[in-house]
């Protein structure tokens, strides 16, 4: 065909560009189907998070994708990337856009369909893939979509590899590259579990446990891998259903931790697991209906692995609980604790910077590393992890192990709204507030504070004990508070008051999902 047939504009041997992205398109519009949506606040500390489509269009999420392959490229790495997707009714649309995008920047794609993100990471390893991209927007409200990347097994994005992407992304800076490709991989969840199964430990105590998966990703896993293990599995909410009906999949939810203690009482079970939407963190609920905050269970699983791992190093997140420096076991077996900044990518590398252990944080994310596992976060490792200790304490009911723990008060943790624009800025003046009250010597919540962790956010500590954190979300439009206190009740709800006082200095900050 003679090239005169093309317009000029458009001849064949013009490079084609990809738009650049619009942060705000209309709905509805030719625009909104002609042009990439993408808004810059989207872009987190170690993951993507957007409203779709009122903040990310189908465009946007290819404009993601080849802004995904041009970071990897320019990083240096081999261009072999491992994708799946969660369960909501939009997510496999979002997938296809993002390899879309990624094939047409030169990326090497292996689909392994429906999947939770641990799945994905696995298949960093077992595909021989050295980057991740795993659509998912995790525990957030239905409505939410996201991308969870990485290029360096087992780590995830942190705040310099996102800005970047973000950079790229939101300039255009794209760059078309051959040698794409794609290929689905069938049966892959098989391989998952199978090497899950492979990694247990025979479970000699007879168990009954209860399942919970908020009509999330986890039910099309979770319960499999647990009947496997041997012990009796109670399905809760197993059934897919993106709307969640019931709850949101989120383990720090208390409304899931109450249905998950209502389903134990109900059936005599020996524990309740509660999986979030992409099933790389887990909740525990005691025989005896007791919600149990997933710090608390990082504890009573750093006391039962540094039994057969003495001289341990963990590293928690700054929002868990204090335990993990004072308990009198952990401190028996030379375990050394580092407290570090909240967030899945965080804490991975800490982990592996630190040759640690295990990483737990409040979240339920906790990260086993060799022996255990592999060094990224998995809900159904953890889920085994807690069936071990069980089988390991076979006179002992998970109240027991739970009772034994020195007693603390602690807060669920308690989100207020904070739009996205402001909540960093929020937390910078709440920050240099408790270093003035500090600097002055002036009581917080009636007692002297006697240290300031500022990792991440502001931890202020006073002198029983007792402590409060504020930091900005790192994946929707709010702040997060956790308050505990070793004391009393009464000086946990004492210090939440006195930070809450301080918070509402600033407009900015709304209603919180949940309080004491």
């Amino acid at each position: 065909m003679s090239s005169d047939r093309f317009p000029k504009t458009f001849s064949k041997a013009s490079p084609m560009t990809f738009p650049t992205p619009r942060p705000k398109l209309e709905p509805n519009t030719f625009a909104f189907e002609q042009l990439p949506m993408v808004k810059p606040t989207g872009f987190r500390e170690y993951d993507a998070r957007w409203l779709f489509p009122q903040e990310i269009n189908l465009m946007g999420v290819q404009a993601l994708g080849l802004g995904l392959g041009t970071l990897i490229h320019e990083r240096g790495v081999r261009p072999d990337i491992v994708t799946g997707h969660d369960f909501r009714s939009y997510s496999s649309a979002i997938k296809l856009a993002l390899i879309a995008g990624m094939q047409a920047a030169g990326l090497r794609v292996k689909d392994i369909g429906l999947a939770l993100s641990p799945m994905a990471y696995f298949g960093q390893f077992a595909l021989d893939c050295p980057c991740v991209a795993m659509v998912t927007a995790s525990h957030n409200d239905n409505g939410w979509t996201g991308v969870k990347m990485g290029a360096e097994r087992p780590m995830t994005f942190g705040p310099d590899e996102m800005g970047r992407l973000k950079e790229i992304v939101t300039t255009g800076a794209f760059q078309y590259r051959d040698g794409g490709a794609y290929e689905f991989v069938p049966d892959f969840a098989q391989v998952y579990l199978d090497d899950l199964v492979a990694r247990a430990k025979p479970v000699s105590r007879k168990l009954k446990v209860v399942a919970a998966c908020g009509n999330g990703t986890a039910g099309a896993f979770a319960p499999a891998l647990l009947e496997r293990l041997g012990v009796e599995v109670i399905p809760l909410d197993v059934e897919p259903d993106h709307s969640f009906p019931r709850y949101n999949p989120n383990p720090e939810d208390m409304a899931m931790l109450h249905a998950i203690a209502d389903k134990v009482r109900e059936t005599g079970a020996d524990v309740g697991l509660g999986f979030d939407g992409d099933g790389d963190r887990c909740g525990v609920v005691d025989d005896e209906g007791e919600e149990i905050f997933a710090d608390k269970i990082g504890v009573m699983l750093a006391r039962d692995l540094s039994k057969l791992h003495p001289n341990a190093t963990f590293v928690v997140d700054v929002k868990s609980t204090g335990l993990y420096a004072a308990d009198p076991e952990l401190q028996a077996r030379g375990v050394r604790t580092d407290y570090w900044k909240t967030g899945h990518s965080y804490i991975k590398r800490r982990v592996n910077e630190l040759s640690a252990l295990a990483g737990f944080e409040k979240s339920g994310h906790f990260f086993f590393n060799a022996p255990v596992g592999r060094g990224y976060d998995d809900g159904l490792l953890t889920a085994i992890a807690v069936i071990e200790m069980l089988d390991r304490n076979p006179d002992r009911s998970m109240a027991d192990l739970y009772r034994a723990l020195p007693k603390t008060w602690g807060s669920p943790t308690m989100s207020p709204h904070c739009a996205d624009e402001v909540k960093y800025g929020v937390v910078a003046a709440v920050t240099e507030r408790f270093r003035a009250l500090h600097a002055a010597g002036e009581p917080v919540g009636g007692h002297a504070i006697t240290d300031l962790v500022t990792v991440n956010g502001v931890r202020v500590t006073t002198d029983d004990g007792t402590w409060g954190l504020v930091r900005a979300s790192s994946n929707k439009p709010e702040l997060v508070v956790v308050v505990e206190s070793p004391v009393s009740e009464a000086r946990l709800r004492e210090m939440f008051a006195a930070v809450d006082a301080v918070l509402r200095e600033h407009p900015d900050v709304g209603a919180y999902n949940q309080t004491i």
